[in-house]
Protein backbone atom coordinates (compact mmCIF):
# COMPACT_ATOMS: atom_id res chain seq x y z
CA UNK A 1 0.00 0.00 0.00
CA UNK A 2 1.08 2.96 -1.00
CA UNK A 3 0.60 6.34 1.53
CA UNK A 4 1.98 9.62 1.78
CA UNK A 5 3.41 10.75 4.17
CA UNK A 6 4.49 14.09 5.77
CA UNK A 7 7.96 14.94 6.38
CA UNK A 8 10.01 18.57 7.26
CA UNK A 9 12.72 19.48 5.23
CA UNK A 10 16.01 19.81 7.17
CA UNK A 11 18.79 20.66 4.21
CA UNK A 12 17.26 22.10 0.77
CA UNK A 13 19.52 20.71 -1.70
CA UNK A 14 18.06 22.68 -5.25
CA UNK A 15 15.91 19.70 -6.96
CA UNK A 16 15.92 17.40 -3.93
CA UNK A 17 15.90 18.38 -0.27
CA UNK A 18 17.18 15.87 2.70
CA UNK A 19 14.17 15.63 4.79
CA UNK A 20 12.79 13.70 7.97
CA UNK A 21 9.56 12.03 9.08
CA UNK A 22 8.10 9.25 10.65
CA UNK A 23 10.76 6.13 8.28
CA UNK A 24 13.83 8.20 9.44
CA UNK A 25 15.88 10.39 6.79
CA UNK A 26 15.65 10.73 2.82
CA UNK A 27 15.86 12.71 0.10
CA UNK A 28 13.09 14.01 -1.63
CA UNK A 29 12.06 15.14 -5.12
CA UNK A 30 11.00 18.83 -4.86
CA UNK A 31 10.88 19.32 -8.39
CA UNK A 32 6.49 19.49 -8.11
CA UNK A 33 6.48 22.00 -5.18
CA UNK A 34 9.51 24.07 -5.60
CA UNK A 35 12.55 24.30 -2.93
CA UNK A 36 11.13 24.43 0.06
CA UNK A 37 13.26 25.99 3.18
CA UNK A 38 14.50 24.28 6.20
CA UNK A 39 11.25 23.45 8.52
CA UNK A 40 8.93 23.56 5.85
CA UNK A 41 6.57 20.43 5.91
CA UNK A 42 5.42 18.34 3.16
CA UNK A 43 3.50 15.50 1.73
CA UNK A 44 5.67 12.85 0.39
CA UNK A 45 4.65 10.26 -1.84
CA UNK A 46 7.47 7.39 -3.20
CA UNK A 47 10.02 9.96 -3.36
CA UNK A 48 8.47 12.89 -4.36
CA UNK A 49 7.06 15.88 -2.53
CA UNK A 50 3.50 16.47 -3.82
CA UNK A 51 2.01 18.98 -1.29
CA UNK A 52 3.26 21.84 0.99
CA UNK A 53 1.54 21.27 4.31
CA UNK A 54 1.35 22.92 7.66
CA UNK A 55 2.79 21.45 10.49
CA UNK A 56 -0.71 20.70 12.25
CA UNK A 57 -1.99 18.41 9.06
CA UNK A 58 1.37 16.80 9.02
CA UNK A 59 0.53 15.80 13.01
CA UNK A 60 -3.01 14.73 12.09
CA UNK A 61 -1.76 12.56 8.84
CA UNK A 62 0.98 11.24 11.57
CA UNK A 63 -1.93 10.69 13.95
CA UNK A 64 -3.97 9.04 11.23
CA UNK A 65 -1.37 6.54 9.75
CA UNK A 66 -0.55 5.90 13.57
CA UNK A 67 -4.01 4.84 14.04
CA UNK A 68 -4.10 2.81 10.87
CA UNK A 69 -0.85 1.43 11.93
CA UNK A 70 -2.74 0.09 15.01
CA UNK A 71 -5.61 -1.38 13.42
CA UNK A 72 -3.22 -3.34 11.13
CA UNK A 73 -1.35 -5.05 14.25
CA UNK A 74 -4.65 -5.98 15.10
CA UNK A 75 -6.05 -3.63 17.49
CA UNK A 76 -9.40 -4.97 18.46
CA UNK A 77 -10.38 -0.56 19.55
CA UNK A 78 -8.88 2.52 19.11
CA UNK A 79 -9.93 5.91 20.17
CA UNK A 80 -10.95 7.70 17.43
CA UNK A 81 -11.00 11.10 18.75
CA UNK A 82 -6.90 10.42 19.52
CA UNK A 83 -5.71 9.04 16.08
CA UNK A 84 -8.46 10.79 13.84
CA UNK A 85 -8.87 14.59 15.38
CA UNK A 86 -11.52 16.19 14.16
CA UNK A 87 -13.77 13.89 12.77
CA UNK A 88 -17.12 12.71 14.39
CA UNK A 89 -17.58 9.66 14.92
CA UNK A 90 -21.17 8.26 15.95
CA UNK A 91 -22.28 4.83 16.94
CA UNK A 92 -25.91 4.51 15.75
CA UNK A 93 -25.96 0.84 16.73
Amino acid sequence: MCIGTPVKVIENRDFVALCEGRNGTEEVNMMLVGPQTEGTWVLNFLGSAREVISQQDAENINKALDGLTAIMDGADKIDVDMYFPGISVKNNL
